[in-house]
C-alpha cells in the first residue's frame, strides 16, 4: 500500500512541476542511452518523465491511482512526447521479468510501506545489465537560516505525519541499506537542493506555507491530533517569514542509488566518496 502524504493540492504540484531530469535525476543521466526502455515508477505530474522520454527509446510511466496519471498524461501531451501509462502498485508490478533497461523512482520509496519489496520488484522487471535508480529526500536534513523555531516544529510534524501514513520521511539515508536488503549492490551518492535567491525563497517558502494549511498534510495532522489549525497557521507564517528574509537560505539532502538488478555476494571494499 502507498499513502501519498502530500496529496495533490496545487501547492504540491507547484513544486513538483519545477522538477526536471537535470535538477532531480542528474545522477542517472550518464547511464541513459537513446535505445533504452525505461519504467518511471511514481511519475507524479510527469515533468521528469517527459525529460527522460527525450533521452531514451521508450518510457512507461506508472502511478498507483488513475487520477494521478492524468497530470502526467497532460504534461506528455503538451510536450508532444509519447509515454505509455499504467496504474500499478510498486510492491507487485504486473510487468514480466526483465522488461526494462532502466527502472527509475524519484521521491517514491519514502511513501511506500515496504521499500525493500518495492526495490525487489524494480529489480525483477529490470533486464540483466540494466539500471535501477532511486532518489529520495531526507527530511531531517532540512536546514535553513535564519533559525525559526516554528520551522523545526513543522519539520517534526511532517515526519510524524509521514510515519503515521506508513512512510519514512528520512528515506534518503536509508536507500543504500534498503537496496542491499533487496539483494542489490548499489552505488550510493547524494545531491542537494538549495534555495537562496529572492525568487527561489518566494517560490519555495510560499509553496510550503500553502501546503502547511491547505494540503493533505494539514488535514492528516489535524485528524491525528498532532496539530490544530492555529498551529498550522503559525508554521505557515514562519515559512513566509523565512522567504522574506534577505539572508534566507535553505538546503535539503537527497540520497541516490544506482544498481544493476543482479546481486553481488559481497560489497566492494575500500573507501570512496561514493559508497558501495
Amino acid at each position: 500500500m502507498v499513502v501519498y502524504t502530500h496529496g495533490h493540492h496545487e501547492s504540491v504540484l507547484r513544486t513538483h512541476r519545477w522538477r526536471t531530469a537535470e535538477n532531480s535525476a542528474a545522477y542517472l543521466l550518464p547511464s541513459l542511452t537513446p535505445s533504452a526502455t525505461l519504467l518511471d515508477v511514481g511519475c507524479g505530474p510527469g515533468t521528469i518523465t517527459a525529460d527522460l522520454a527525450a533521452r531514451v527509446g521508450s518510457v512507461t510511466a506508472v502511478e498507483n491511482a488513475p487520477a494521478a496519471l492524468d497530470l502526467a498524461r497532460a504534461e506528455a501531451a503538451e510536450r508532444g512526447v509519447r509515454i505509455e501509462f499504467a496504474v500499478e502498485d510498486v510492491h507487485a508490478l504486473s510487468f514480466a521479468d526483465d522488461s526494462f533497461d532502466v527502472v527509475h523512482a524519484h521521491q517514491v520509496l519514502q511513501h511506500v510501506t515496504d521499500p525493500v519489496t518495492a526495490l525487489r520488484e524494480m529489480a525483477r522487471v529490470c533486464r540483466p545489465g540494466g539500471v535501477i535508480a532511486a532518489r529520495d529526500g531526507d527530511y531531517e536534513t532540512f536546514t535553513w537560516w535564519p533559525e525559526l523555531p516554528a520551522l523545526v516544529e513543522f519539520r517534526d510534524l511532517y515526519r510524524a505525519v509521514a510515519r503515521a501514513n506508513g512512510g519514512e520521511p528520512d528515506a534518503g539515508r536509508r536507500l543504500f541499506s534498503w537496496a542491499r536488503a533487496a539483494g542489490l549492490d548499489p552505488v550510493a551518492t547524494t545531491s542537494s537542493w538549495c534555495f537562496a535567491t529572492p525568487e527561489d525563497r518566494a517560490w519555495w517558502g510560499g509553496s510550503w506555507a500553502d501546503r502547511v494549511t491547505g494540503s493533505a498534510i494539514a488535514d492528516r495532522a489535524v485528524a491525528l491530533g498532532l496539530a490544530d489549525r492555529a498551529d498550522l497557521t503559525r508554521m505557515a507564517d514562519a515559512w513566509r517569514e523565512w522567504a522574506a528574509a534577505d539572508d534566507g537560505w535553505f538546503s535539503m539532502v537527497h540520497g541516490e542509488i544506482l544498481s544493476s538488478p543482479r546481486a553481488v555476494a559481497t560489497p566492494s571494499a575500500g573507501s570512496s566518496s561514493r559508497a558501495r
